[in-house]
Order: C-alpha cells, then structure tokens, then sequence
C-alpha cells in the first residue's frame, strides 16, 4: 500500500516525494519523542514539528507571494528588493498531507493518540493515496488503527464503495467540468461579457466547484471503501443550508472541523470577549483563505466569509424581530427556503473573490453584475443548456437525499431495481455527455 502510494505521489515530480519524506521523518521522531518526553521539552518537540511542515508549505506556496508583495513595499517608498524569486512548481496536494501530518502531532501532543512506532504505517497514514492529494484530511484517530485491522473480501462494502466512485466521477465529469467549459470562456474575457452573463458563469462556477471537489472526495471514499478503509464525510450538501455557519458545517468537513480544532479553539474560540470573539472568527477565517492560495483575493474571500457569520451573530435578535413582525416565522418551510436562498446568494458572492484572478477583475465582475446591462452570452447553445440540465438533475437528486437524510450514495436502502436503473443512467450520462479532455480537479493545486 505504502509502495502503491508513492508512485501514485511520483506520477507528478518524482522528486517532490523527498518533500514528504523530509516531513515524515520529522514528525515519525517527534511524534515518538513528544510521548517519552515531559514538561516544557514536549512543547519544543511540536514546535520543531510545526515548524518543519509549515515551513515547507511557506517556501513552496508562500516565499514568491510574500516576496512580491514586499518588492511592491519597498518600490513605494522608493527602495528595491534584492531577495530573489524562486522557480518553484507547487507540489501537489502539499496543504492536505501537510495539515494531516500537523493534526498527528498534535494530537500526540494532546494525549488523545499514541506515537506510531511502525515507520511504514506512520508513513501510510500521511501517504495513503486515496485521500494524499486533495483529502479529507483525516485524524489519526481514525485511520492509524485501520492500517491493522484485518480487511477481508465483503461484496456489499465492495459494491457500495464501487457506486461512490461513479457517482464521484459523474459530479466530476459530467457536471463540473461541462460547467467549466462555460465558466472559463466568460471568466477569461469578463471584459467582454454583461453583467446577466457574469452572474450565470458564477452560479455555475458555484457548482463546477462544488462537483468537482465533492466529486474527487466521493471517489477517495469509495475507493478507500473497495479496499475496506473507511474515510469521514467531507461534504454533505453545503447549498442547501440555510445560514453561513450552516453552510461551512456541511462545506469541505474535514478542513472546517480541522480549523475549528486546532486553530479558532486554541486562540480562544468563544470563550474570550464579545470582541476577541470577533476577532478570532476573522482571524481563522483569513487563514483559511490563504490555506486555499497565495493570492490577496482568496485572503478576501476567507475574509468574506468570516464578516458573515460575525454580521449574523451581531444581527441575529434584529433578524429574529423582523421575521416575526413580517410573519415569516409562520411559515417555516418558506423561511427555510428563503434562508437557504439567501445563504447561496451570499456564498456566490465570495465565490467571485475565489474564481478571479485578480482583486480588480473581481471588482469589475461585482460592478458590471450589479449594472446588470449588455446582451445575453450564449457560446455554443448546448454547453449552456446542458450546464443548466445537469445542475438541475443535480438539484433532484442532492434534493433526495436531503429530506431522505441518505449519507454519501444517492438511493441508499430505496428499491433495488430503481438504484440500479440510476447508476445505469449514470453510466450513460458520463459517456454520452461526459468531456473527458484531461482536466484536473480545482483542489490539486492547493
């Protein structure tokens, strides 16, 4: 398995697996120590651990960022920068097995997990290629334990995991990237386009991303799943949530809960002031945009986020009057959709930020959205009708599951003859309209 999944990691530069096998000595050895040792030496076994990751991670994604925008600095006030830019190629993944190699030590930091003395399953648990490149990012808790167990042929599990995959694959091909056929040539030349065709692309943008992330999570759980290990959930249908705390509940778990743990908590979570509180909402969510990229518009997308759910938390006794003096409360299916209607707006919005190369392209996105005048963009007719029919058969299905509460899997424990007909109908759909041009999925690059 360990063999398996480094050729999988060398597929892409074969020499970026020293970059792992760097960090996973480190942490294999402070790990061990950090269980031997106590007092305040433990607290310099994590830090130098801490260091080692975020270190390697701050050089590959993060040194030519900061070093332009210290080059821009000193250019203001008339000084050169003579640091060098580095030639560096991202490699891939290098955020999630360096945020599941951080969550290992400091969890044996914690007391709540034992040091790994196996050297091969420590390596695995970093390396385990399913969920190597673009997670979830897992906890050692659940996953050391696995590498143990006994996993035995089961024909249900197998069968099960091999339906998570094609449904994985459908979101991926079939949606997300029919989707981004569209959104990549109105996003590409938004000069060119009006504001009602910028705001279709950034709908669609919102469920290219979504498919595509979602569709790679499903097809790391099921493949884990084939061969009897088992992945946490790491999207359970974030747009039909009816608030933004709702919404990064259900968006992109494993990273949200990874936050929560071991940042917003250690700062103080809600337990400081009304205004520390606020401040570490901001805070966490600012990091998490940076987590996402070197750009200063995912640092004001995460930023986006975090003024949301400190406006609700400001606003939510105005809001709870309001609905009750217009009699929204009496009708709590319609002020659950409109909840859910206005947290999607909101999400979009951010989204903008996140699919736009540049903060000013992002702003004249939002200005010529809201101007909302020149002609309709089409393209080629059938990429937009079959963005809008996908979305909707996406609709009919997440909407399914959602009053059904069904897990990962559409049609999970309904009739056997109507399950079969719809994965049948999957298979079709990916090969009739799937786009099999090679692209990789939007995570990768993070």
């Amino acid at each position: 398995m360990l063999a398996s999944s480094c050729y999988f990691y060398m597929a892409f530069i074969p020499v970026y697996i020293l970059i792992l096998v760097f960090t996973i000595i480190i942490d294999y050895f402070a790990g061990i120590w950090l269980e031997k040792t106590h007092g305040k030496k433990r607290k310099y076994f994590l830090i130098a651990s801490l260091i080692a990751n975020i270190g390697v991670l701050a050089l590959f994604k993060y040194y030519n960022f900061l070093n332009n925008n210290l080059s821009s600095l000193l250019n203001s006030i008339g000084y050169t920068n003579s640091i060098p830019k580095l030639s560096l190629i991202l490699p891939i993944g290098l955020s999630f097995h360096t945020f599941q190699a951080m969550s290992y030590t400091i969890e044996v930091f914690r007391g709540n997990q034992k040091a790994e003395h196996h050297f091969g399953i420590y390596s695995l648990y970093v390396m385990f290629y399913p969920q190597l490149v673009a997670g979830p990012i897992e906890r050692p808790q659940n996953l050391i334990h696995q590498f143990y167990e006994k996993h035995c042929f089961d024909y249900a599990r197998v069968i099960e995991g091999l339906k998570l995959i094609l449904w994985g694959l459908f979101m991926k091909i079939v949606i997300a990237d029919r989707l981004a056929i569209y959104v990549n040539a109105v996003y590409n030349n938004y000069n060119q386009h009006s504001g009602i065709t910028l705001l279709v692309a950034t709908v669609f943008f919102a469920f290219q991303i979504y498919c595509d992330f979602a569709g790679y999570s499903n097809i790391a759980i099921g493949a884990a799943q084939v061969m009897g290990f088992r992945l946490m959930l790491n999207f359970r249908r974030p747009y039909f949530s009816a608030s933004i705390s709702e919404f990064w509940k259900r968006w992109h778990i494993s990273l949200s809960s990874w936050f929560k743990d071991y940042l917003y908590i250690s700062i103080g979570g809600n337990r400081v002031s009304v205004s520390r509180w606020y401040f570490n909402l901001l805070f966490v969510f600012v990091i998490s945009g940076l987590w996402h990229g070197a750009n200063w518009t995912f640092i004001i997308w995460g930023a986006l986020n975090g003024l949301y759910l400190v406006f609700a938390i400001l606003t939510e006794n105005w809001r709870k009057q309001f609905n009750h003096f217009i009699c929204l409360t009496r009708f709590p299916r319609v002020h659950r959709i409109f909840q859910i209607l206005l947290t999607f707006g909101l999400t979009c919005f951010a989204w903008i930020f996140f699919r736009a190369s540049t903060i000013n392209e992002a702003f004249t996105i939002i200005h010529k959205i809201f101007t909302f005048k020149g002609p309709f963009y089409v393209g080629e007719w059938h990429h937009l009708l079959f963005g809008i029919f996908t979305i909707f058969f996406l609709f009919i299905v997440e909407y399914g599951r959602e009053i059904r509460n069904f897990g990962s899997l559409p049609f999970k424990n309904s009739h056997i003859l109507r399950e079969q007909l719809f994965y049948i109908m999957l298979i079709l759909l990916i090969l009739l309209i799937g786009v099999f041009d090679g692209g990789q999925f939007i995570y990768f690059q993070f």
